[in-house]
């Protein structure tokens, strides 16, 4: 019989990853902004993820609510565990929302809706690499509850893992860049692309050296046989879009560097669920006993059987309708 948990568990991953893969080059813009001192490079950026910033945030409500309503053990042992960067990186997300409409419209107050626009984006992407950090370096459970303390969340681990997704991220907005932008902001773009691509496969690198060490299973997980196959594979697929990174930069097309920056991101993902498979928190509580009742996820799976589809569909149409390059001359409204 198919086990529902586990479809929801590959929904839920599917929608996070979705989310970091799209909302992640639109934070990496505002992470870039600082660095970019024209105006008009600066209006160019904001244009280029104007028409869809709002809608890549769909999918971090598709995996927090089905997260809640799907998972209610792992969502009440991770939520207290993680307030403090969860609830930045949703008021960093609140500050930058509001920016992309104040910036346009308050000339008076535009270098302080700029900082808030560079400063959200920067603060929700440091928020959820802690996040993350935080998950992966363990969760004290106890009689089905969080039994650490309010600043378990902030280790060097996981203060390494926010400031690797702020580069990360800044990688993929300098690819979506050089993809959606010509002249002076293209080729600014492409020389930050440089600097951002070696700074990722650094922190990829660091990243993936420490979390072994972090516990016995992951050490486990990665180097007992067959698994040892994995750590010999991963690397060289790391390198592979690496490669490609360089050469779309040097020579195209432009959609290449920020494929292949993509596909950094899905590796290092897949890696993550190689590590947790079959938990959902570390490791404390799995797939199955984390799930709410069958007949709950099976009533639930119905709706998102309508749902999902609408959003694919919305999703596909506004990248499809805004394709190709920005057009300088054109605003926000």
């Amino acid at each position: 019989m198919i086990d529902p948990a586990t479809i929801w568990a590959a929904l839920i991953a599917v929608a996070v990853l979705a989310y970091i893969l799209l909302d992640g080059f639109d934070l990496g813009i505002g992470i870039l902004y600082p660095l970019v001192k024209s105006e008009q490079d600066r209006d160019i950026m904001m244009n280029s993820v104007a028409p869809v910033w709002d809608g890549n945030e769909t999918w971090l409500i598709l995996g927090g609510g089905g997260l809640f309503a799907v998972f209610p053990l792992a969502y009440a042992t991770i939520l207290p565990a993680l307030y403090a960067p969860l609830t930045a990186m949703l008021l960093a997300l609140v500050f930058r929302g509001a920016a992309f409409e104040f910036r346009w419209r308050s000339k008076r107050h535009k270098h302080f809706w700029s900082a808030a626009f560079a400063g959200g984006s920067i603060l929700a992407a440091f928020a959820q690499g802690v996040a993350l950090g935080a998950l992966v370096q363990g969760i004290e459970v106890a009689n089905r509850s969080y039994a650490g303390g309010w600043f378990d969340w902030l280790t060097v681990f996981s203060v390494m893992t926010g400031c690797a997704l702020v580069v990360g991220d800044a990688l993929l907005g300098a690819t979506w860049m050089v993809m959606k932008t010509e002249g002076h902001p293209r080729q600014q773009a492409v020389r930050l692309a440089w600097v951002f691509g070696a700074l990722t496969l650094a922190a990829i690198g660091s990243v993936s050296l420490w979390t072994p060490l972090l516990n016995d299973a992951y050490l486990a997980r990665w180097f007992d046989w067959p698994n040892l196959v994995l750590s010999g594979v991963m690397p060289l697929l790391v390198l592979g879009c690496a490669a490609l990174l360089a050469r779309g930069l040097q020579r195209g097309p432009d959609a290449l560097p920020f494929l292949a920056a993509n596909g950094l991101f899905v590796l290092c993902y897949i890696g993550i669920g190689i590590s947790f498979y079959p938990y959902i928190v570390p490791h404390s509580v799995t797939i199955w006993n984390g799930a709410a009742p069958d007949s709950s996820l099976w009533f639930l799976l119905a709706g998102t059987a309508v749902l999902l589809p609408m959003i694919l569909g919305y999703t596909a149409y506004v990248y499809w309708v805004f394709r190709g390059k920005v057009d300088p001359n054109e605003g926000y409204h």
